[in-house]
């Protein structure tokens, strides 16, 4: 505990007592006062900027107008009482809004912020209030309806988001997955469909979140319509698990993108074909193939896993059969292979998620658990970092050969390169 001495030669016996005061109260009265003198140099910046400002009279249009009515602002130091200053702007169509503390707000921007992540990372709307309040000095703003504010908010944001305009952006690849999480409240679980792409800069970025059914053809090709209406390309390649229906939907909406099937989900599903008295050996067999250098290297540890377990041709055919997709990385940039391979950025982003509805017992509806997982790939996204080779991903748009992950020289007079617009990332014409 701080203590704070007024008299430092008071003594123990005649002088006045030492008060004290706690660092957490101390921070609450600091920010009080910075708060207060704040405002006050803004009203007075705004006063000087308008001084010349006078009617026909010659009277000054723009003057101080005392102070607003005391109110409660929770900041991140504590809830500090404010007495925001007024102006009296008369001039017409104008009208003073303090940048710092503006009108009706009730919480810091900050404090704001932390609300939402708090609930997306698993606290129930029930604890705001007893978990916080004791930090904040006040229970205000801090209810289980402010949440259930936000989840609205939230709803409608997810739904302006999926109506966007997509002509201005670009994707040369695309992952897509269909991720499922429990409704408490209803019977059925939800089916998010996901779909996050690499624009030619080599950032990631999510570009469609919607409800399915059971990741059908019919639920793929919806989401996959309704980007292509609003101005969407077609991408390069798409990456995913070989079991959706998504394929069918590509097929139909983007025939001319490349498939590439995910190596982790191909994985699984082999060794579910397999005794579990050879899991070690057949995915060392797997790994062969997904990590040799060369396609041609890439076959023959392909023919060595169909010898090896020739016996389970359940198994065996899940890779010999799909080959031209599960080997389609082979035909791009090498540092892009890592990223191609699997569908990764869907599954680790949506640990998030999981974490979340598991705690919760799955969100109240289907509404409120999409814009759940819509704001936490949204926030998790600014985190996403960007590929393996980025530069290349330009080359890749504008239909560059690459063979074994090598770049091929032109065999015409042109450049082996297309210029690359250095601030943009995108092909020159």
């Amino acid at each position: 505990m701080l203590k704070l001495v007024h008299d430092a030669t008071a003594t123990a016996d005649g002088g006045e007592e030492p008060q004290t005061i706690e660092l957490d109260e101390l921070c609450r009265l600091a920010a009080k006062e910075m708060l207060a003198v704040a405002l006050l140099a803004e009203r007075r910046a705004y006063l000087e900027a308008h001084a010349t400002e006078r009617d026909a009279t010659g009277h000054r249009l723009v003057v101080a107008n005392g102070y607003a009515r005391p109110r409660e602002v929770v900041t991140g130091a504590g809830a500090v009482e404010v007495r925001a200053p007024r102006v009296d702007d008369r001039r017409e169509g104008e009208r003073f809004s303090s940048a710092i503390l503006p009108a009706y707000m009730r919480k810091s921007p900050k404090v704001t912020e932390v609300l939402p992540i708090l609930y997306l990372r698993g606290l129930s709307t029930g604890d705001f209030a007893p978990a916080l309040s004791e930090f904040f000095g006040t229970e205000a703003g801090l209810s289980a309806s402010t949440v259930n504010r936000l989840t609205e908010a939230w709803q409608a944001e997810h739904a302006e988001w999926s109506t966007r305009d997509l002509s201005g952006v670009d994707y040369v690849y695309l992952w897509a997955d269909g991720v499922h999480f429990n409704i408490r409240l209803e019977e059925d679980r939800l089916c998010c469909l996901v779909i996050v792409g690499v624009r030619p800069d080599g950032t990631k970025e999510l570009v469609a979140l919607a409800d399915g059914y059971r990741e059908s053809t019919e639920s793929w090709a919806e989401v996959l319509r309704g980007l292509r209406e609003r101005g969407l390309s077609a991408p390069v390649l798409a990456v995913g698990d070989g079991a959706l229906g998504f394929w069918g939907a590509l097929r139909e909406v983007f025939p001319a993108t490349k498939e590439q099937r995910c190596w982790v989900h191909v994985t699984a599903n082999t060794l579910d074909a397999l005794p579990k008295r050879l899991y070690a050996d057949a995915k060392t067999a797997l790994q062969a193939i997904y990590t040799a250098p060369t396609r041609t290297a890439a076959l023959e540890a392909v023919k060595s896993f169909a010898d090896e377990f020739n016996a389970f041709s359940k198994a065996t055919v899940k890779i010999t059969g799909n080959l031209d997709v599960l080997l389609a990385f082979y035909d791009f940039p090498q540092e892009h292979w890592v990223h191609l391979r699997t569908t990764n950025p869907i599954e680790s982003t949506f640990s998030t998620v999981r974490l979340r509805t598991k705690v919760t017992r799955g969100a109240g509806s289907r509404k409120a658990g999409l814009a759940m997982a819509y704001k936490l790939l949204d926030a998790a996204q600014v985190r996403w970092r960007r590929i393996t080779g980025a530069e290349l991903v330009p080359l890749v748009r504008a239909g560059a050969t690459f063979i074994d992950g090598k770049l091929q020289e032109r065999s015409d007079t042109t450049s082996g390169s297309p210029d690359i617009d250095e601030h943009t990332g995108s092909v020159a014409a």
